[in-house]
């Protein structure tokens, strides 16, 4: 049973396994299920992950606000128009990153990856690597394991919430949770899935939690955007042989700190941030005059 990212990572060296295996042994014992049913849970989960990102940029997708739907669509075809500036696998994750969350804004089925404001930036970059890579059932279940072992560190050393830490809690745990993962599907060391954790975080913190109108869409489908493009540079990094200065440990811990510090205005409660500009309540008005 590991606790935090350094005693993960030792587990994983120690015995030689995969930080998704790590993952899987510790679900069988925490679980108390055979291998195969913890498996089978996993696959049910990326099954519901890729109809939403199907969906996403295939249908007219649009929430009831109106505030959202539609831009994981643009983003497809803008990278069929040969003038992105960035590179496919970059916008295809993001694109679908919106994907995810434009369903869950329009009450579509989701997978909370770790939290439904947060959900596309995992499946996001994964669906984008398959894309590419043709990766096996095996790799992609895998990856979500080894995204879940670095979310069940945070969670239980940190926040995954908005509410409670901002959405640096949310989209950069998932964010964080994807990097590592991207790391170990492409071959890295375990040490790497950790600076790959440890960079993708720490240029999250701060980040505030401000849902216009108090809805889970704008700015997070967004956010969930810049978090895979976030994910895969520093996945790259990671791959490369950079490394951070500050421990993943202490990147958690500091991000906890910043939470607590935060003010309740900019942890989802809608009255600061964009929620609070002239913008933001005015969309806010419009919403609930409608109801």
């Amino acid at each position: 049973m590991f606790r935090n990212v350094a005693e993960l990572i030792e587990q994983a060296e120690v015995q030689k396994l995969s930080i998704s295996e790590v993952m899987i042994q510790q679900d069988m014992m925490v679980q108390e299920r055979t291998r195969e049913e913890v498996i089978q849970i996993m696959e049910k989960n990326l099954s519901v992950m890729e109809s939403a990102v199907h969906r996403g940029i295939t249908e007219e997708v649009t929430s009831h606000s109106g505030l959202t739907g539609g831009d994981a669509r643009l983003l497809q075809d803008y990278m069929k128009s040969g003038k992105a500036l960035s590179n496919n696998v970059m916008l295809d994750a993001v694109s679908k990153a919106m994907a995810t969350n434009e369903v869950n804004a329009a009450m579509g089925m989701i997978c909370a990856t770790p939290t439904a404001g947060s959900a596309g930036v995992v499946p996001g970059t994964l669906f984008a690597l398959d894309k590419k890579y043709e990766l096996s059932a095996e790799q992609k279940i895998n990856y979500l394991f080894t995204a879940g072992a670095f979310g069940f560190v945070v969670a239980n050393n940190a926040s995954i919430s908005g509410a409670a830490g901002g959405c640096q809690a949310e989209v950069g745990t998932s964010t964080g949770m994807a990097a590592a993962a991207i790391v170990e599907v492409m071959e890295g060391t375990p040490k790497q899935s950790a600076e790959a954790m440890a960079i993708a975080l720490k240029n999250m913190l701060g980040l505030v939690c401000d849902p216009v109108a108090g809805l889970v869409e704008v700015p997070c489908v967004k956010r969930n955007a810049m978090g895979a493009s976030n994910a895969l540079i520093a996945a790259d990094m990671a791959l490369a042989g950079i490394k951070s200065r500050i421990p993943c440990d202490e990147v958690i811990e500091a991000m906890y700190k910043i939470g607590q510090r935060m003010p309740i205005a900019h942890k989802e409660t809608a009255l600061g941030g964009l929620a609070a500009t002239p913008t933001g309540k005015k969309l806010a008005e419009q919403i609930f005059s409608d109801k």
